[in-house]
């Protein structure tokens, strides 16, 4: 019997509560198990967070004086990260059970986070995104290659919004890819 595929995201010193409550979201979106950051700066800031869908109800957010702390053995710490030698996110293969530290929005990870890490990987863009699209970005490319079996029908009508009663008009195939000859 195959275990279900467990991530857990770690945010290095998060500055903002926005990014924070954003994270939590796509936490939510992709089935991450648990968010943990490490830092101050936060905590000074979390009266503002923007958690806009009550995640944090459903998902820790939880404080680490140590981010890696306590994280099982199985679980591969994967840093990411705009850093030379660092794999291309696309043609990363994920593993099973893994822990995607970030840093923070103004700043990198210490080198001591990854010295520690089991892979490294980057998003190439031109330029660095923030902390939530990366965060985004990355379980958003989690999800494309695991080869989920997905029951679509049923996904879209959960995860709408209560005002969200569009469709998609029916194509028909003969007419398309019909146009004007040049």
């Amino acid at each position: 019997m195959s275990r279900k595929p467990r991530a857990l995201i770690g945010l290095y010193n998060p500055k903002s509560p926005s990014n924070v409550g954003s994270v939590m979201r796509a936490a939510g979106c992709y089935g991450v198990a648990e968010v943990r950051y490490s830092g101050e700066r936060l905590n000074r800031a979390l009266k503002f967070q923007t958690d806009t869908k009550n995640i944090a109800d459903q998902i820790p957010l939880t404080h680490a004086e140590e981010l890696l702390a306590g994280v099982a053995s199985r679980i591969e710490i994967v840093c990411v990260e705009l850093v030379q030698g660092a794999t291309p996110l696309p043609s990363y293969a994920h593993p099973e059970r893994a822990m995607y530290v970030f840093g923070p929005e103004d700043g990198s990870l210490p080198q001591t986070l990854i010295d520690q890490a089991d892979h490294v990987v980057y998003v190439p863009t031109v330029g660095c995104m923030n902390l939530a699209a990366s965060v985004n970005v990355l379980l958003y490319d989690r999800l494309a290659k695991a080869n989920l079996t997905i029951d679509h029908p049923s996904l879209l009508k959960r995860s709408r919004d209560v005002n969200n009663r569009l469709r998609v008009k029916k194509v028909d195939n003969n007419a398309a890819g019909k146009g004007t000859a040049g």
